[in-house]
């Protein structure tokens, strides 16, 4: 496995990210232990959850088992990168969602029980909050930071703008470190603006949603199960011949569609990681190489001529 900084801290994680967001609904919970066993034996020292996570089971089930997972050997927690977010509500509470210092307080301290661990490294908001003023948020990560709760904060399918608005009032301090966005082949908007501006402020960019639900896994996909809603069915329709000449390029290449489009996000500028959410032990095995692809010019800009950037960055609008 081959690590990268997060951001600009000294911090280093691992290429791939491990995601949880199937832990609990999808994948069993002795499944779940097995993947998370399997990649920490690989490398993979990042490991990703929210809140949230939990479908069907309910909120908070995903850090839950994780946290089962971690309490089964308390070695584990030093040799792990441990993310999660917040944000979303939790429950019908008025109050018990989005990032007011106090909603962002009482979910942290709910997570860290859930997680059975007595601090996060990588505290994520998960979406904006237009209510909520950057002074704050602010206040409150930085009294989870001096409670020794938190150590790094980042931010999750944040717009250019508000990346650039709450740096530019983290000038005292470290600031975001990170953003998770969504992006893959299919979905590069944030090469607009998202990436220039965590390019312009040291962060690092973690991808989600690598596969795009699993249109550029071919049938090999990870999320079958996902690829058969009506909305994955017409985008597989709309893009077929994208997907077919993908597929193609990849069976020349004599690689798996799913491990292609990872090694292609690992070559873009300001990634540090990108998320990978198996269901399986299965699935997990075989997309460990991904990181060792080495994709050269050329074939880049094969890439690029299926799946074309949306324009120029970062002064698309600009004139």
């Amino acid at each position: 496995m081959k690590y990268r900084q997060l951001g600009r801290s000294a911090l280093k994680v691992s290429e791939l990210c491990l995601g949880t967001m199937n832990f609990g609904p999808r994948t069993s919970e002795t499944e779940s232990f097995a993947v998370l066993d399997a990649a920490v034996e690989a490398g993979i020292n990042f490991i990703d959850t929210a809140n949230q996570y939990g479908g069907r089971l309910g909120v908070g089930t995903t850090e839950t088992i994780l946290g089962r997972w971690l309490a089964q050997d308390p070695s584990r927690r030093d040799r792990i990168v441990l993310a999660t977010k917040v944000h979303e509500p939790m429950s019908d509470d008025v109050n018990d969602r989005g990032l007011s210092a106090r909603h962002i307080q009482m979910a942290c301290d709910a997570s860290l029980k859930r997680l059975q661990v007595d601090h996060i490294d990588l505290y994520q908001m998960h979406h904006i909050d237009r209510l909520a003023p950057a002074e704050e948020i602010w206040q409150a990560m930085d009294r989870l930071v001096a409670q020794g709760k938190i150590t790094y904060v980042g931010s999750s399918n944040f717009p250019g703008w508000k990346i650039a608005q709450l740096n530019e009032r983290a000038r005292d301090r470290l600031g975001l470190v990170s953003e998770q966005s969504l992006y893959n082949l299919i979905e590069r908007r944030a090469e607009m603006e998202v990436i220039p501006a965590c390019q312009a402020y040291g962060l690092g960019v973690i991808a989600w949603s690598p596969l795009a639900g699993g249109l550029l896994a071919g049938n090999a996909s990870a999320n079958a199960g996902r690829r058969q809603t009506d909305d994955m069915k017409r985008a597989a329709t709309t893009r077929a011949d994208q997907l077919s000449r993908f597929a193609d390029l990849c069976a020349e290449l004599g690689r798996s569609q799913s491990a292609v489009a990872l090694a292609w996000l690992l070559h873009q500028p300001g990634l540090t990681a990108t998320i990978i959410g198996p269901g399986s032990l299965e699935q997990l095995t075989t997309i460990l190489h991904a990181p060792d692809i080495e994709l050269g010019a050329d074939l880049l800009a094969k890439i690029d001529a299926i799946f074309p950037p949306v324009g120029p960055a970062p002064e698309a609008y600009a004139w």
